[in-house]
């Protein structure tokens, strides 16, 4: 039996972009399953999401249409984005309990990774301050760390939700009482995995997962939506231009940038791609079997654009501000959002899910 995954990078309130995707996905999907009341949760097998993918891959997996996480993101991203007080400020830019209101109600206080009604399985992304070290977790009811007493699976959802989208600088750190040892967590984007598409896979096929699905361009289709890169080019820039602080707050962004275009590049190699944009002049969007393997692992889709002039050009929307879609925290623009994401979304086709339809 083929399976499905789904990955949703972070970006803060950018989500909106990739929700825009997905409601264009779940519609196509109802339209070709005769199915009015399909959701994603339904269909797909495994999906995954870090940050504010997190967030809409929880609701994914509960259930949720798209329109309901639409509205979530629409009635509460300013209660998310509140302000720290002065003395807030030293700590985070933002106060935490407007997020921590909005994830306990919405994900429900005793819901946990391993609640029964989860649709599918649902990975999060997360970084482990306290060792430094990416932590992929998963609702694998196989999964190694999923076993016996103080399971992963006994963790509150919300509360792993909060610490994938715990922003380094935007919000504080989440601290998480794991298998009686209390680790403190933020944001899985400042690792690897602000595109979790290649973790996905491995989380699904790499037998130390204990999943073991089986690989093959017939037997796995992996989706996965981006919320808008954002790629600043600075023609007149000079070395002397260049100080301490600019290194200081452009590399973590700069590095996040480039792991989550790399995760793309390498599903685009081990996969076969059947819809992308340009990675680069040089290598083009490597769609139609122009990867590495004679034997693609996976089907692979991507959806995303960049938000410099020229990609606004070629979607249409010039009028748009390059400025204002790059802000995580940009609730004043979440409508541009919106509508750079409907201009992203038609990009979706039924010919990237063919193959994959006969099982609603």
């Amino acid at each position: 039996m083929s399976h499905r995954l789904l990955s949703i990078d972070g970006g803060g309130v950018r989500g909106v972009v990739a929700l825009e995707v997905l409601a264009r996905i779940e519609q196509l999907l109802r339209d070709e399953t005769g199915d009015a009341d399909l959701v994603l949760g339904d269909w797909f097998d495994y999906v995954g999401g870090t940050s504010t993918g997190a967030i809409i891959a929880g609701g994914v997996a509960l259930g949720l249409p798209v329109s309901r996480i639409q509205r979530l993101y629409h009635e509460n991203m300013r209660s998310i984005f509140t302000r720290a007080g002065l003395l807030g400020l030293v700590r985070a830019r933002y106060d935490e309990v407007g997020i921590e209101t909005v994830l306990r109600r919405e994900f429900g206080e005793d819901r946990t990774l391993g609640s029964a009604d989860l649709r599918c399985l649902l990975l999060l992304g997360l970084r482990n301050t306290s060792t430094g070290s990416p932590w992929p977790v998963s609702s694998n009811p196989a999964g190694r760390y999923n076993q016996g007493e103080r399971s992963n699976l006994e963790l509150p959802l919300w509360q792993l939700v909060r610490a994938s989208a715990a922003a380094p600088t935007f919000f504080v750190p989440e601290e998480v009482d794991v298998g009686g040892q209390t680790f403190v967590f933020s944001d899985g984007a400042v690792t690897t995995l602000n595109n979790p598409a290649l973790q996905l896979v491995l989380m699904a096929t790499l037998p130390a997962y204990r999943l073991n699905w089986p690989t093959g361009r017939d037997e796995l289709l992996l989706v996965s939506v981006g919320t808008g890169t954002s790629e600043q080019v600075q023609v007149d820039l000079r070395a002397d231009d260049l100080n301490l602080l600019d290194y200081a707050t452009a590399v973590p962004e700069a590095l996040i940038h480039s792991a989550a275009v790399q995760n793309d590049y390498l599903c685009r190699v081990l996969g076969e791609c059947r819809s992308g944009p340009v990675l680069d002049t040089e290598l083009g969007d490597l769609v139609g079997g122009a990867g590495l393997l004679p034997e693609p692992l996976f089907s692979y889709v991507r959806y995303d654009a960049e938000t410099h002039p020229a990609s606004l050009a070629s979607l249409g929307v010039t009028h748009l501000s390059a400025e204002h879609l790059d802000r995580i925290d940009g609730v004043d623009y979440l409508d541009e959002m919106r509508e750079f994401g409907r201009a992203v979304a038609r990009s979706v086709d039924r010919t990237h899910f063919v193959g994959f339809l006969g099982r609603g």
